[in-house]
């Protein structure tokens, strides 16, 4: 039970990570928006973290499959799918000569995954706690055996 409060710990340092990528890119959208920020650099700034972006949200959706976690999986399987069908149709990089076009898009695109990226870290959260209570609890029983072992006792009377 030990590996279930790891597993979720890792869940957990996976979230940070997509939330952070996901604040990182709604800062240059709102740099760029208050013309702060050139629309080329700002471009290549978010397009530098949208695959490393993919690749960890795909292993996240994975790793909750492989782990047997299904409800998890089914959660994260849609913005999985979503952002394979950006990739495919080369539609997930932001194109530096109609960036303004899309600047209001790109921004609810975003807001709307970090809303989901936090509902998964509460739940996450949950998860963890749930799983080190758990641990815990199955710890104590665990280092008194002698005592909890009903056979023993009745074999030796």
């Amino acid at each position: 039970m030990a590996w279930e409060a790891i597993l979720w710990v890792i869940f957990f340092l996976k979230n940070i990570a997509l939330i952070a990528l996901n604040l990182y890119q709604l800062v240059c959208l709102s740099d760029l928006e208050a013309d702060y920020m050139n629309p080329y650099e700002s471009s290549s700034r978010i397009n530098a973290v949208v695959i490393p972006e993919f690749i960890l949200h795909g292993a996240f959706c994975t790793l909750f499959l492989v782990t047997g976690h299904w409800f998890m999986f089914l959660v994260t399987l849609p913005v999985t799918c979503y952002n394979i069908m950006l990739f495919t149709k080369r539609q997930h990089l932001i194109d530096v000569t109609e960036v303004f076009r899309f600047l209001s898009a790109e921004k609810k695109y975003r807001i709307i995954k970090l809303a989901f990226y936090l509902v998964l870290f509460v739940i996450v959260i949950i998860r963890i706690l749930i799983a080190g209570t758990f641990s815990t609890m199955l710890s104590i029983f665990h280092t008194n055996n002698e005592e909890l072992d009903i056979r023993s006792s009745f074999l030796e009377s």
